[in-house]
Protein backbone atom coordinates (compact mmCIF):
# COMPACT_ATOMS: atom_id res chain seq x y z
CA UNK A 1 0.00 0.00 0.00
CA UNK A 2 1.36 3.23 -1.03
CA UNK A 3 0.48 5.96 1.87
CA UNK A 4 2.48 8.90 0.05
CA UNK A 5 0.71 12.00 -0.43
CA UNK A 6 -2.54 13.73 0.77
CA UNK A 7 -5.06 11.61 2.73
CA UNK A 8 -7.91 13.48 3.40
CA UNK A 9 -10.09 12.05 6.21
CA UNK A 10 -13.62 12.92 4.98
CA UNK A 11 -16.54 14.86 6.55
CA UNK A 12 -20.14 13.18 7.45
CA UNK A 13 -22.38 15.66 5.89
CA UNK A 14 -25.79 15.34 8.28
CA UNK A 15 -29.40 16.66 6.97
CA UNK A 16 -31.34 19.11 8.74
CA UNK A 17 -32.70 15.84 10.87
CA UNK A 18 -29.18 15.06 12.11
CA UNK A 19 -29.40 11.86 9.76
CA UNK A 20 -26.47 10.95 7.16
CA UNK A 21 -26.74 12.79 4.42
CA UNK A 22 -25.62 10.16 1.38
CA UNK A 23 -26.21 12.61 -1.35
CA UNK A 24 -23.63 14.97 -0.06
CA UNK A 25 -21.39 12.71 1.11
CA UNK A 26 -21.14 11.31 -2.45
CA UNK A 27 -20.28 14.81 -3.24
CA UNK A 28 -18.05 15.52 -1.11
CA UNK A 29 -15.67 12.27 -2.27
CA UNK A 30 -15.76 13.10 -5.83
CA UNK A 31 -14.59 16.90 -4.83
CA UNK A 32 -11.87 15.40 -2.84
CA UNK A 33 -11.06 13.04 -6.29
CA UNK A 34 -11.32 15.85 -8.52
CA UNK A 35 -9.34 17.72 -6.40
CA UNK A 36 -6.52 15.58 -6.31
CA UNK A 37 -5.90 14.15 -3.25
CA UNK A 38 -4.16 10.78 -2.79
CA UNK A 39 -6.40 8.87 -0.50
CA UNK A 40 -9.29 9.05 1.58
CA UNK A 41 -9.55 7.92 5.21
CA UNK A 42 -13.50 7.04 6.14
CA UNK A 43 -14.07 6.43 9.87
CA UNK A 44 -12.24 8.96 11.39
CA UNK A 45 -12.30 11.96 14.35
CA UNK A 46 -12.83 14.22 11.31
CA UNK A 47 -15.92 12.49 9.92
CA UNK A 48 -17.34 12.29 13.51
CA UNK A 49 -17.24 8.36 14.04
CA UNK A 50 -17.62 8.29 17.53
CA UNK A 51 -20.72 9.64 16.94
CA UNK A 52 -21.89 7.58 15.05
CA UNK A 53 -23.74 3.56 15.22
CA UNK A 54 -22.16 0.63 14.03
CA UNK A 55 -24.61 0.32 11.42
CA UNK A 56 -24.15 3.92 10.15
CA UNK A 57 -20.17 3.11 10.46
CA UNK A 58 -20.38 0.36 8.30
CA UNK A 59 -22.85 2.11 5.62
CA UNK A 60 -20.49 4.79 5.16
CA UNK A 61 -17.22 2.50 4.45
CA UNK A 62 -19.85 0.82 1.87
CA UNK A 63 -21.02 4.03 0.42
CA UNK A 64 -17.24 5.68 -0.12
CA UNK A 65 -16.01 2.35 -2.00
CA UNK A 66 -18.96 2.13 -4.03
CA UNK A 67 -18.79 6.02 -5.14
CA UNK A 68 -15.00 5.97 -4.88
CA UNK A 69 -14.86 2.74 -7.06
CA UNK A 70 -10.83 2.19 -6.99
CA UNK A 71 -10.10 5.71 -8.53
CA UNK A 72 -8.06 6.39 -4.98
CA UNK A 73 -7.07 4.30 -1.80
CA UNK A 74 -9.88 4.13 0.84
CA UNK A 75 -8.70 3.78 4.43
CA UNK A 76 -11.39 2.84 6.85
CA UNK A 77 -10.88 3.76 10.16
CA UNK A 78 -11.50 1.08 13.16
CA UNK A 79 -11.48 3.09 16.33
CA UNK A 80 -13.26 1.49 19.10
CA UNK A 81 -13.07 1.02 23.13
CA UNK A 82 -13.60 -2.72 22.61
CA UNK A 83 -11.21 -4.81 20.91
CA UNK A 84 -14.13 -7.09 19.59
CA UNK A 85 -15.67 -3.70 18.08
CA UNK A 86 -12.22 -2.68 16.15
CA UNK A 87 -11.90 -6.19 14.74
CA UNK A 88 -15.42 -6.15 13.62
CA UNK A 89 -14.85 -2.84 11.60
CA UNK A 90 -11.75 -4.05 9.93
CA UNK A 91 -13.41 -7.20 8.97
CA UNK A 92 -16.02 -5.21 7.41
CA UNK A 93 -13.36 -3.34 5.67
CA UNK A 94 -11.77 -6.02 3.95
CA UNK A 95 -15.30 -7.68 3.30
CA UNK A 96 -15.88 -4.31 1.08
CA UNK A 97 -12.57 -3.89 -0.42
CA UNK A 98 -11.29 -1.53 0.97
CA UNK A 99 -7.66 -0.78 0.73
CA UNK A 100 -6.03 -0.35 4.22
CA UNK A 101 -7.04 0.12 7.72
CA UNK A 102 -6.75 3.09 10.72
CA UNK A 103 -6.39 1.74 14.08
CA UNK A 104 -5.62 3.65 17.11
CA UNK A 105 -5.55 3.02 20.80
CA UNK A 106 -8.39 2.27 22.42
CA UNK A 107 -9.73 5.08 24.21
CA UNK A 108 -10.47 5.60 27.67
CA UNK A 109 -9.27 2.32 28.49
CA UNK A 110 -5.97 3.38 29.21
CA UNK A 111 -4.29 0.46 28.02
CA UNK A 112 -0.47 -0.91 28.67
CA UNK A 113 2.04 -0.97 25.75
CA UNK A 114 1.68 -4.62 25.39
CA UNK A 115 -2.27 -4.35 25.49
CA UNK A 116 -2.36 -1.72 22.73
CA UNK A 117 -0.05 -3.75 20.79
CA UNK A 118 -1.74 -6.54 21.61
CA UNK A 119 -5.17 -5.17 20.12
CA UNK A 120 -3.42 -4.28 16.96
CA UNK A 121 -2.05 -7.24 16.46
CA UNK A 122 -5.39 -8.94 17.19
CA UNK A 123 -6.76 -6.42 14.62
CA UNK A 124 -4.24 -6.97 12.01
CA UNK A 125 -5.08 -11.22 12.17
CA UNK A 126 -8.51 -10.74 11.37
CA UNK A 127 -8.45 -8.71 8.97
CA UNK A 128 -5.09 -8.74 7.32
CA UNK A 129 -5.18 -5.61 5.46
CA UNK A 130 -2.25 -2.58 5.82
CA UNK A 131 -2.46 -0.34 8.50
CA UNK A 132 -2.03 3.03 9.43
CA UNK A 133 -1.41 3.36 13.26
CA UNK A 134 -2.84 6.41 14.43
CA UNK A 135 -1.11 7.85 17.31
CA UNK A 136 -3.18 10.35 19.14
CA UNK A 137 -2.58 10.21 22.75
CA UNK A 138 -4.51 13.46 23.49
CA UNK A 139 -7.68 12.00 22.55
CA UNK A 140 -6.57 8.52 23.64
CA UNK A 141 -5.32 8.92 26.55
CA UNK A 142 -1.98 6.78 25.94
CA UNK A 143 0.58 7.03 23.57
CA UNK A 144 2.30 4.51 21.47
CA UNK A 145 5.74 4.19 22.69
CA UNK A 146 8.73 2.49 22.02
CA UNK A 147 7.76 -0.46 23.95
CA UNK A 148 4.81 -1.19 21.58
CA UNK A 149 7.05 -0.32 18.66
CA UNK A 150 9.16 -3.18 20.04
CA UNK A 151 6.05 -5.38 20.30
CA UNK A 152 4.85 -5.33 16.83
CA UNK A 153 8.35 -5.07 15.19
CA UNK A 154 8.67 -7.12 12.08
CA UNK A 155 4.68 -7.02 10.99
CA UNK A 156 4.57 -6.39 7.61
CA UNK A 157 0.97 -5.19 7.11
CA UNK A 158 2.01 -2.22 9.68
CA UNK A 159 3.07 -0.02 7.42
CA UNK A 160 2.19 3.92 8.32
CA UNK A 161 1.43 5.56 11.44
CA UNK A 162 -0.42 9.03 11.34
CA UNK A 163 1.54 10.67 14.25
CA UNK A 164 -0.61 13.44 16.03
CA UNK A 165 1.62 13.44 19.77
CA UNK A 166 2.60 16.92 18.60
CA UNK A 167 5.75 15.58 20.81
CA UNK A 168 8.66 16.38 18.13
CA UNK A 169 10.86 13.98 19.79
CA UNK A 170 8.61 11.92 18.97
CA UNK A 171 8.57 12.60 14.97
CA UNK A 172 12.41 11.97 15.75
CA UNK A 173 12.50 8.63 17.19
CA UNK A 174 10.11 7.42 15.17
CA UNK A 175 11.90 8.45 11.66
CA UNK A 176 15.20 7.73 13.17
CA UNK A 177 14.46 4.21 14.88
CA UNK A 178 11.60 2.68 12.72
CA UNK A 179 12.45 3.64 9.15
CA UNK A 180 10.57 0.59 8.03
CA UNK A 181 7.14 2.49 8.92
CA UNK A 182 6.11 5.17 6.46
CA UNK A 183 5.49 8.47 8.25
CA UNK A 184 2.40 10.31 8.01
CA UNK A 185 1.82 13.91 9.43
CA UNK A 186 -1.05 14.07 11.67
CA UNK A 187 -0.11 17.42 13.33
CA UNK A 188 -0.99 20.19 11.06
CA UNK A 189 0.91 23.38 11.97
CA UNK A 190 4.54 20.25 11.64
CA UNK A 191 3.50 19.27 8.27
CA UNK A 192 7.07 20.93 7.52
CA UNK A 193 9.05 19.45 9.61
CA UNK A 194 7.75 15.75 9.20
CA UNK A 195 8.22 16.36 5.59
CA UNK A 196 12.17 17.49 6.46
CA UNK A 197 12.20 14.25 8.40
CA UNK A 198 11.43 12.08 5.57
CA UNK A 199 7.57 11.76 5.53
CA UNK A 200 5.78 11.58 2.63
CA UNK A 201 2.47 11.25 3.99
CA UNK A 202 0.04 14.25 5.34
CA UNK A 203 -3.75 13.30 6.97
CA UNK A 204 -4.96 16.79 7.16
CA UNK A 205 -8.44 17.57 7.81
CA UNK A 206 -7.82 21.21 5.89
CA UNK A 207 -8.08 19.40 3.02
CA UNK A 208 -11.94 18.33 2.63
CA UNK A 209 -12.50 22.43 1.53
CA UNK A 210 -8.95 23.57 0.45
CA UNK A 211 -6.82 20.62 -1.12
CA UNK A 212 -5.20 21.92 -3.64
CA UNK A 213 -2.97 24.14 -0.86
CA UNK A 214 -2.34 20.82 0.81
CA UNK A 215 -1.26 19.22 -2.25
CA UNK A 216 0.69 22.12 -2.91
CA UNK A 217 2.87 22.02 0.06
CA UNK A 218 3.30 18.07 -0.26
CA UNK A 219 4.30 18.71 -3.94
CA UNK A 220 6.66 21.17 -2.77
CA UNK A 221 8.65 19.12 0.20
CA UNK A 222 8.18 15.64 -1.36
CA UNK A 223 8.46 15.89 -5.05
CA UNK A 224 10.21 18.79 -5.55
CA UNK A 225 12.33 19.06 -2.76
CA UNK A 226 12.21 22.87 -2.53
CA UNK A 227 11.91 23.61 1.24
CA UNK A 228 12.39 27.71 0.56
CA UNK A 229 8.94 27.23 -1.46
CA UNK A 230 7.39 24.62 1.18
CA UNK A 231 8.09 27.06 4.02
CA UNK A 232 6.91 30.05 1.99
CA UNK A 233 3.49 27.81 1.28
CA UNK A 234 3.50 26.61 4.86
CA UNK A 235 3.57 30.41 6.08
CA UNK A 236 0.95 30.71 3.86
CA UNK A 237 -0.98 27.92 5.18
CA UNK A 238 -1.04 28.83 9.25
CA UNK A 239 -3.98 30.79 9.78
CA UNK A 240 -5.56 28.07 9.04
CA UNK A 241 -3.90 26.20 11.42
CA UNK A 242 -4.34 28.47 14.23
CA UNK A 243 -7.94 28.98 13.94
CA UNK A 244 -8.66 25.30 13.74
CA UNK A 245 -6.62 24.71 16.43
CA UNK A 246 -9.24 27.21 18.38
CA UNK A 247 -11.28 24.62 20.03
CA UNK A 248 -14.07 23.88 17.46
CA UNK A 249 -12.19 21.84 14.79
CA UNK A 250 -14.71 19.44 13.68
CA UNK A 251 -17.47 22.43 13.29
CA UNK A 252 -14.60 24.50 11.17
CA UNK A 253 -14.08 21.49 8.89
CA UNK A 254 -17.43 21.31 8.12
CA UNK A 255 -17.79 25.52 7.97
CA UNK A 256 -15.07 25.29 5.64
CA UNK A 257 -16.51 22.64 3.52
CA UNK A 258 -19.56 24.61 3.03
CA UNK A 259 -18.04 27.89 2.37
CA UNK A 260 -16.45 26.38 -0.76
CA UNK A 261 -20.28 25.48 -1.99
CA UNK A 262 -20.89 21.75 -0.55
CA UNK A 263 -23.52 20.55 1.45
CA UNK A 264 -22.02 20.00 5.28
CA UNK A 265 -24.90 20.36 7.65
CA UNK A 266 -24.34 20.50 11.53
CA UNK A 267 -22.65 18.00 14.05
CA UNK A 268 -23.38 15.97 15.94
CA UNK A 269 -24.26 16.43 20.02
CA UNK A 270 -22.23 16.67 22.14
CA UNK A 271 -20.97 19.42 19.76
CA UNK A 272 -22.60 22.36 18.33
CA UNK A 273 -22.02 23.81 14.89
CA UNK A 274 -19.59 27.51 14.46
CA UNK A 275 -21.25 30.79 14.90
CA UNK A 276 -22.28 33.28 11.82
CA UNK A 277 -19.09 35.42 13.61
CA UNK A 278 -16.94 32.15 13.15
CA UNK A 279 -17.86 31.00 9.60
CA UNK A 280 -17.20 35.11 8.84
CA UNK A 281 -13.82 34.94 10.04
CA UNK A 282 -13.07 31.31 8.37
CA UNK A 283 -13.81 32.22 5.54
CA UNK A 284 -11.73 35.45 5.29
CA UNK A 285 -8.79 33.24 6.27
CA UNK A 286 -9.59 30.83 3.63
CA UNK A 287 -9.77 33.09 1.15
CA UNK A 288 -6.13 34.82 1.92
CA UNK A 289 -5.04 31.74 2.59
CA UNK A 290 -5.56 31.07 -1.17
CA UNK A 291 -4.25 34.11 -2.24
CA UNK A 292 -1.19 33.79 -0.52
CA UNK A 293 -0.56 30.42 -1.78
CA UNK A 294 -1.09 30.55 -5.34
CA UNK A 295 1.27 33.98 -5.03
CA UNK A 296 3.61 31.84 -4.16
CA UNK A 297 3.57 28.80 -6.57
CA UNK A 298 3.13 31.93 -8.94
CA UNK A 299 6.59 33.22 -8.14
CA UNK A 300 7.83 29.57 -8.36
CA UNK A 301 6.65 29.29 -11.76
CA UNK A 302 7.89 33.08 -12.75
CA UNK A 303 11.32 32.22 -11.64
Amino acid sequence: MNFDGIFTPAITPLAADGSIDYPAFDAVLEHLIASGVHGIIIGGSTGEYYAHTAEERRALAERAQAVIGGRLPLVVGTGAIRTEDAVDYAVHAKSIGADAILVTTPPYALPTQDEIAQHVLTVDKAAGLPIMLYNYPARMGVGMEDEFFAAIKGNANIQAIKESSGDMLRLHALASHYPEIQLSCGWDDQALEFFAWGARSWVCAGSNFVPAEHVALYEACVLEKDFAKGRAIMAAMLPLMDFLEGGKFVQSIKAGTEIIGLKAGGVRAPLSPLDAAGKEALAQVIADLRSNVAAVTKASVDA
